[in-house]
C-alpha cells in the first residue's frame, strides 16, 4: 500500500524531484521558494547546492541536463529576472537530460519588491509552463515536466504561488524511478548559440511550442469538469480551488499546461457554456489569446490584475454575494520589524544620528527604511544599492554622496554585490558601501552562501573572505567593526564618507536568530538614574517600552542582551545582567 502523507507544496515539489530521478539541483533562497531545496537536500540521491544567484543556478543545472542527467533550478519570480539570460537562450537550445526550472511567484506582495507574472517570462523565452493547484499534483507535475522536457527538447517552467508553496496537502508517495543517463554526443548546431545556429533552433521552438499546443489537447494536466453548463471557467493553479470552492456546480476547464494553451479544447468547452469565465491570478495570459480567438469571455473586466485570489472574489464578482469582510478589519496589523538585537538596527541608528541617507537593497535591513531609523532611501533589486550610489555620485559629483551610503547584506553582495562594486572601482567612482555580514541569508531563514564556510549538504568549505575579496578589487580602504561598537562605527562612517575614493565599511555581528547563538547577558533598566529623555527608545526595539511616568520597561523575553540601548544612554540607567 502507497504511503499518504501530508506535505507542503514546496515539500512535495522537492520529493517530485527525487520520484523523477533528478541528480543535480541548484538553487538561491528566496521566498515563496526556499523549502524546495531545504527539502531536496534531504534525499542524498540528488546533488543539491545553494549557488551565489539565480543566473549561475540556471547555469549549473543546464550544465548538467546537457550532460545527460535530469536536472533543476528553483527560485522566486524576481530570481527568474536573473536567470533570463541563460533561459531565453537554452529554450533555443534545448536538452540533453531533462530540465526544470521551478518559479515561485507572489501574488499579494507578501515578500517580494514586485508582483510580476512568471508566464510571462515563459511566453517570452517560448518556454512551456505547468502549474499544480495542490501539493499532490505538486509532486505529480514536477515528474511529468521532466517527462516532456525530454519528450519535446526543451526545458519547463513549473509555476507555484506563495499560496500553493506554503499550504499543506496529502500526498501519495511512490518509488524513485532511476532514467538510464543520456549519453552526451558533441552537437554545435544545438549548443553553441551563435547567430547561424540560433537561427535553426529558433525555427524547431517555435515548431515546438504549435506541436505542445496541439498535443495539450489530449494531455492528463488539462482536464474538462463538465457539471453546470450556465457557468464555465477557464483556470489553473491555486485559483482552481477557489472556483471549486465557491462555485461548485459550475463547469471548469482546469488548464496543468499554461503555455502553451490548448486551443482546440479551449474552443469546445467554451461552445458549451452560456457565460465563460477566465480566473487567473496576476496577468490575463489566457485571457488574451483566448479573446484574441474571437471567444466571447469575462476576465479582468471584474477581476483585478493585482494582488492574491480568493473564493469571497468570486462569491462577489460572480454570485453577486453580499461577502463580510469586517472580521478580516478586525485583525491587527503586524508590520515587519527588525528583530531585538538585530545587528541592522545598531548600524541604522549610527547613520541616523549622523543624517546619512542610504541606498538599499534586499533584505532584512530595508526596513531601515521606515520609522523609528528612516535611514534607507531606495531599494530596488539584489545588488543595486551599489550601483545606484555609483549613480547617483556620476550624476551629482563627489561631493552630493558625502551625506550617503550604500547598504548591502553578506549574501546580497555575494549574489551580484559583487559586480556591483567591481564596477564602482572600475569606474573610478567615490563613495562608501557598508557590508552588513551577519554571517547568513537572514530575510529567507538563514540559508548559508559562499562567505559562510558550509554549504547546502552541509559540508564545511573554505569561506570566501569579503574583506579580502574587496582588497584584492584594489579598494585601499576597507575596514571591519563590530556593529554594535557605536562609538567606532559612528567614528569610522566620519572618516569613510569623507574620503573622495571608494571605501567599505564591513560591519560584523551574527544574525541574532542564528542556531547556537547564546545571549549571557539582558539589559535591564535602572529606574532611579532615569532622566526620561528617551534616547534608548529612539532605535525602536521591541523589548524597550515607554511607562506612563517616562521611564523605561525591558521585556526579557525579547531582549538578547545587545547593549545598543545602553550605549545610547549617557546616564547608566540600563545595565547588563547575566542570565
Amino acid at each position: 500500500m502507497s504511503e499518504v502523507k501530508i506535505m507542503l507544496g514546496n515539500e512535495a515539489i522537492a520529493r517530485g524531484a527525487f520520484e523523477a530521478g533528478v541528480k543535480v539541483s541548484a538553487a538561491y533562497p528566496g521566498t515563496p521558494s526556499t523549502e524546495i531545496s531545504e527539502n531536496i537536500v534531504k534525499y542524498p540521491e540528488i546533488y543539491a547546492e545553494w549557488s551565489p544567484n539565480e543566473k549561475v543556478a540556471m547555469e549549473v543545472a543546464i550544465g548538467a541536463s546537457i550532460s545527460g542527467v535530469r536536472a533543476m533550478a528553483s527560485m522566486k519570480h524576481v530570481g527568474v529576472n536573473v536567470a533570463s539570460d541563460p533561459l531565453y537562450t537554452i529554450s533555443y537550445g534545448g536538452v540533453n537530460g531533462g530540465l526544470v526550472l521551478v518559479a515561485a511567484d507572489d501574488p499579494g506582495l507578501y515578500s517580494s519588491q514586485n508582483e510580476q507574472d512568471s508566464r510571462c517570462v515563459a511566453r517570452a523565452a517560448m518556454v512551456p509552463v505547468l502549474e499544480p493547484s495542490d501539493s499532490q499534483e505538486a509532486k505529480d507535475f514536477m515528474k511529468y515536466a521532466f517527462d516532456l522536457s525530454e519528450k519535446y527538447d526543451t526545458p519547463v517552467m513549473v509555476r507555484t504561488t506563495t499560496r500553493l508553496s506554503h499550504s499543506q496537502g496529502p500526498v501519495t508517495l511512490e518509488e524513485r524511478c532511476e532514467p538510464v543517463d543520456i549519453t552526451y554526443e558533441r552537437n554545435v548546431s544545438k549548443f553553441v548559440m551563435m547567430p547561424g545556429n540560433a537561427k535553426g533552433r529558433h525555427v524547431y521552438v517555435e515548431q515546438r511550442l504549435k506541436a505542445m499546443a496541439e498535443d495539450g489537447c489530449d494531455m492528463p494536466i488539462n482536464r474538462v469538469e463538465m457539471n453546470d453548463t450556465k457557468i464555465g471557467f477557464i483556470t489553473s493553479g491555486i485559483a482552481y480551488q477557489y472556483v471549486k470552492e465557491a462555485c461548485p456546480e459550475a463547469s471548469v476547464l482546469k488548464l496543468g499546461m499554461v503555455h502553451p494553451i490548448p486551443r482546440k479544447m479551449i474552443e469546445e468547452f467554451a461552445s458549451k457554456v452560456e457565460t465563460l469565465y477566465i480566473f487567473e491570478e496576476l496577468e490575463p495570459v489566457f485571457e488574451e489569446q483566448i479573446k484574441s480567438w474571437g471567444i466571447k469571455c469575462i476576465g479582468k473586466e471584474i477581476f483585478t490584475v493585482q494582488g492574491e485570489y480568493s473564493a469571497n472574489m468570486l462569491r462577489k464578482a460572480v454570485l453577486k454575494e453580499d461577502v463580510d469582510n469586517k472580521a478580516a478589519a478586525q485583525v491587527p496589523a503586524r508590520p515587519p520589524i527588525l528583530c531585538p538585537g538585530c545587528p541592522h538596527r545598531s548600524v541604522f541608528s549610527v547613520l541616523n544620528k549622523l543624517k546619512i541617507h542610504a541606498a538599499g537593497d534586499i533584505g532584512c535591513y530595508t526596513l531601515g527604511a521606515v520609522a523609528p531609523l528612516s535611514v534607507v532611501d531606495t531599494t530596488v533589486c539584489m545588488g543595486a544599492s551599489i550601483s545606484t550610489l555609483h549613480g547617483m555620485e556620476k550624476a551629482k559629483g563627489k561631493d552630493y554622496i558625502k551625506n550617503w551610503v550604500a547598504v548591502i547584506g553578506d549574501s546580497t553582495f555575494m549574489h551580484t554585490g559583487v559586480n556591483s562594486l567591481m564596477n564602482m572601482v572600475y569606474n573610478q567612482g567615490t563613495g562608501t558601501v557598508m557590508i552588513l555580514d551577519n554571517s547568513t541569508t537572514g530575510m529567507t531563514g538563514h540559508q548559508d552562501h559562499a562567505a559562510t564556510g558550509k554549504t547546502l549538504m552541509g559540508e564545511v568549505v573554505p569561506a570566501i573572505n569579503i574583506y579580502e575579496l574587496c582588497k584584492a578589487m584594489g579598494i585601499k580602504n576597507v575596514v571591519e567593526v563590530n556593529a554594535f561598537d557605536t562609538a567606532a562605527l559612528e567614528k569610522i562612517v566620519k572618516e569613510e564618507v569623507a574620503k573622495d575614493e571608494v571605501s567599505v565599511i564591513i560591519t560584523k555581528s551574527p544574525c541574532v536568530l542564528l542556531k547556537g547563538n547564546k545571549f549571557p547577558y539582558k539589559c535591564a533598566p535602572v529606574a532611579d538614574k532615569c532622566k526620561k529623555c528617551g534616547m534608548c527608545l529612539k532605535p525602536g526595539c521591541p523589548a524597550l517600552t515607554k511607562n506612563t511616568d517616562g521611564t523605561i520597561s525591558i521585556d526579557a523575553t525579547m531582549c538578547n542582551g545587545c547593549g545598543l540601548c545602553m550605549n545610547l544612554c549617557k546616564f547608566d540607567a540600563i545595565e547588563k545582567v547575566e542570565v
